[in-house]
């Protein structure tokens, strides 16, 4: 897990801006919560304790390298609530585990990226025929990489394919070990910088291949805990509200951007771009037909059917709508 990026002084002044909300609480329970490294405005949410001051909780944040080891420890009961991709999200959905999707975190558009190495000799997809290609395996990034190699008419097999999470992705990166690799930030924008950009994951979402990032939780913690996740569902969607309200006042030096910074790993100087290449849903469109209303099901099932083509599930799940919520968003809305 990295250390933290900002300074005791940075740390305050995001405590000021936030109201304060660092004051002490009286704990009445304890949730773990496993976080990724995407830069989206939860990580000014989780910086404030405003979270842990409403609903009167301890917040085990635990940090995750992939939202396939999220899934692991949902099911072995080590978190209650975690944040993970569309893909494996559905995995976990074909696998039957008793989760709910029941945030759409951000709809990744063009957050995640196929970046070639510069003299590597990649233009396009087609030239990724013989070269060693990066992602973390049941990712949306590796979703959405499949479905790119498909269509330039390669398979699988004519690339060298290579399952890392992000962080190792950073390091092979810097020792030149792989030509190309389809990741988010802050490790896709290491890339970037001795790279180029040859597809976003935007463009195969606007052939019908969405992906997104989403928050679930488990069946048991979401029956005994609907208040706090009501109350988590405000917060989230006030967050998001604050950031589309305000994106142009998210420097490199504001407090915002040095939480995110703090909370990901990422370079402040690189976290407005970055958080800039998502899109954050309000309640509405949270709970509409395209999303926790119907869309999000849809989407799931898509990648579950391209989980099973390459052999990551065994079967798919007979209704996908059941892993889904909208009910939070729709108390949230009715309050």
């Amino acid at each position: 897990m990295r250390g933290f990026l900002t300074t005791i002084a940075s740390l305050a002044a995001v405590a000021a801006i936030l109201g304060g909300a660092n004051q002490a609480f009286a704990a009445e329970k304890t949730v773990t919560f496993a976080y990724q490294d995407m830069m989206t405005p939860i990580r000014v949410l989780m910086e404030s304790g405003k979270l842990e001051q409403e609903t009167h909780t301890e917040i085990k944040w635990v940090k995750f390298g992939g939202g396939g080891d999220v899934i692991r420890a949902l099911a072995s009961g080590g978190v209650d609530v975690g944040e993970a991709g569309s893909s494996p999200i559905a995995a976990a959905a074909s696998q039957g585990l008793p989760i709910k999707l029941f945030w759409i975190l951000d709809d990744i558009a063009n957050a995640e990226q196929l970046v070639a190495r510069n003299g590597s000799g990649i233009n396009s997809i087609a030239d990724l025929k013989g070269k060693t290609v990066a992602t973390p395996f049941v990712s949306t990034s590796h979703y959405q990489l499949m479905f790119a190699l498909k269509e330039a008419g390669l398979s699988p097999q004519d690339v060298k394919l290579v399952n890392l999470r992000p962080q190792e992705i950073a390091a092979a990166w810097e020792r030149g070990d792989i030509d190309a690799t389809f990741v988010w930030a802050p490790t896709l924008d290491i890339a970037k910088k001795t790279g180029k950009v040859i597809a976003s994951a935007g463009d195969f979402a606007a052939k019908g291949k969405a992906t997104f990032d989403g928050i679930v939780v488990t069946d048991s913690f979401a029956a005994e805990n609907r208040d706090f996740l009501v109350t988590f569902v405000k917060l989230l969607s006030e967050a998001d509200a604050d950031y589309r309200r305000n994106a142009a006042k998210w420097t490199p030096d504001s407090a915002e951007v040095k939480a995110v910074a703090k909370w990901t790993g990422a370079k402040p100087e690189d976290v407005p771009a970055g958080i800039a290449a998502y899109r954050f849903l309000d309640l509405n469109q949270q709970a509409s037909k395209d999303w926790l209303g119907g869309g999000a099901a849809g989407a799931l099932k898509s990648t579950a059917e391209f989980l099973k083509d390459q052999g990551r599930v065994q079967a798919l799940a007979p209704d996908y709508s059941r892993f889904v919520t909208a009910d939070y968003v729709k108390a949230a809305l009715s309050n």
